[in-house]
């Protein structure tokens, strides 16, 4: 299948810092600092954090709610052409959807070894199976994402 070139790294650093801001406004109600924009044509169309613990939802991670908030502000529920900036490196729940939804490139800041599906534990995007495929670019900003959630994880453990 043929990747979408759609590519325009310019804002990348930008976006992510939007999503960064999201992370820390997730830690500040006790979630675990996850933060996602996605972004079509320029703008940011969807805002989420993780917030599965005040939601009472196992599902609302940053990317699924970012999702879910574009798909809503677009009033549809393919998001071609779109890019996903998230501070972690998505689980397989959030890949399963971002391939459902259609998103056509993952920009994401720090791996997750234990759950990680983008590169840390599998390419999960790359399965012939899937009927759509998704650019992935890991890394970006990944010491400032990656201390977010240390930071976190250090003073529940403190």
């Amino acid at each position: 299948m043929k990747i979408p070139q759609i590519i325009d790294r310019s804002q990348d650093e930008h976006f992510m810092r939007e999503a960064l801001v999201l992370a820390a406004e997730g830690a500040g109600l006790g979630e675990v600092p996850v933060g996602a924009v996605l972004v079509r044509g320029g703008e940011i169309v969807g805002r989420g954090f993780n917030c599965p613990i005040s939601r009472r939802d196992p599902s609302a991670h940053a990317e699924m709610v970012a999702i879910r908030a574009a798909a809503a502000a677009l009033d549809n529920y393919r998001l071609p052409g779109s890019t996903l900036y998230v501070t972690l490196e998505p689980c397989s729940m959030c890949a399963g959807l971002i391939v459902h939804a259609r998103v056509a490139r993952v920009v994401f800041g720090a791996s997750e070894p234990r759950a990680g599906v983008a590169v840390s534990r599998g390419d999960f995007f790359a399965q012939d199976f899937l009927n759509h495929r998704v650019l992935i670019e890991g890394g970006l900003l990944a010491e400032e994402c990656g201390a977010i959630l240390k930071a976190f994880f250090r003073a529940r453990r403190g």
